[in-house]
């Protein structure tokens, strides 16, 4: 199985995100890439690669015209302003608010396009995000090649982004845009499988209204977890997208039996579904020891899992999202990619 990888993952690195009530060093940070790199070269998976330059056209299907522009210009923006500090939305279009109208100021700007303040934007991010957007498509093009699976190792990671919004350390959806990619080569019907402890609200919002996109998602009850406000069961999609949506949320505690219970059932729904090709978003802060997750999963319960999605029998994609137990996160999260193999 091939990696891609970039180095430009390391321009994006905010000193501080808000949380509990102070500024702490951000739990998404560059070390996790590296020991996800290391792990995969001692267990001998070398095969690691740079991606392609990026393709912008996808990018500007997939999200809306103006929420590129804010990413690409916000930190000159911010500096224009007389902003000292790295950016972190202030204020929200909350409800009974005017969302449709983005203000001038960068400030209120900020806020227009975020889902939430733990996520600060820097000077490399916009560099960042494109290259990890690179790494989804140059995986993609491997699978869609004939390859029977690849590793995406993308930072940021993307599944909290829709097309307009940024937030939960994400501002371009990988996995959506490798599905889409797998749309455009031919592939009738795509599934994405998100197994990140928190639900993946901008794919869902991506593909909601759409029934050539199956999505799955296994995560913390929303009443309980980040994003908080989608990822109930009773969103199943809507019109076109009726029956395409599948969330399996679970309480606080829940351990591998009952999220392996879930998994089963993603993976009958995608069966069932008819999919012809399969985009994983790899998160693995299902982790017992995970700083912001309330799953109880062990190590040896991602070799099974990835065991359980090989037996799908699919092309498949990985893309990785989100696990902050930063000195496991390379061992959960490779134990999936062989499990996988190994099925």
């Amino acid at each position: 199985m091939r990696t891609i990888c970039s180095e430009d993952h390391r321009l994006h690195f905010p000193q501080a995100e808000l949380h509990a009530g102070q500024f702490v060093t951000p739990f998404e940070r560059p070390s996790r890439v590296e020991y996800i790199l290391a792990r995969l070269r001692e267990r001998g998976l070398n095969d690691i690669a740079a991606p392609d330059p990026v393709a912008m056209a996808p990018i500007r299907a997939l999200c809306r015209p103006d929420y590129l522009a804010f990413l690409e210009h916000a930190w000159d923006e911010w500096k224009r302003a007389g902003c000292a500090g790295e950016i972190i939305p202030a204020s929200f279009p909350a409800r009974r608010m005017n969302a449709d109208r983005a203000p001038t100021n960068i400030d209120g700007k900020v806020g227009f396009y975020a889902l939430a303040a733990e996520t600060a934007i820097t000077a490399g991010t916009w560099a960042a995000a494109l290259s990890s957007a690179a790494v989804a498509q140059t995986a993609q093009r491997i699978v869609a090649g004939g390859a029977r699976a690849a590793f995406a190792l993308c930072r940021p990671p993307g599944h909290h982004a829709t097309a307009d919004m940024f937030g939960g350390y994400c501002f371009i959806n990988n996995a959506a845009l490798a599905a889409e990619a797998f749309r455009a080569d031919g592939v009738a019907r795509v599934a994405v499988l998100d197994i990140d402890f928190h639900h993946g609200n901008g794919t869902q919002d991506i593909f909601y209204r759409r029934g050539d996109v199956f999505f799955a998602s296994i995560h913390g009850a929303p009443e309980h977890a980040f994003p908080y406000y989608l990822g109930y069961s009773d969103e199943t999609g809507e019109g076109p997208g009726e029956g395409a949506n599948l969330n399996l949320p679970l309480p606080p505690g829940a351990g591998y039996g009952p999220w392996a219970e879930a998994l089963d059932a993603a993976l009958a729904r995608i069966r069932a579904f008819g999919a012809e090709a399969l985009v994983v978003s790899l998160g693995v802060d299902a982790y017992k020891d995970d700083p912001i997750s309330f799953f109880t999963l062990d190590s040896p319960d991602f070799l099974d899992a990835g065991r359980r999605i090989g037996r799908l029998g699919l092309p498949t994609l990985f893309c990785m999202e989100g696990g902050y137990a930063i000195e496991a996160i390379g061992v959960n999260a490779v134990n999936v990619l062989e499990g996988f193999l190994d099925a």
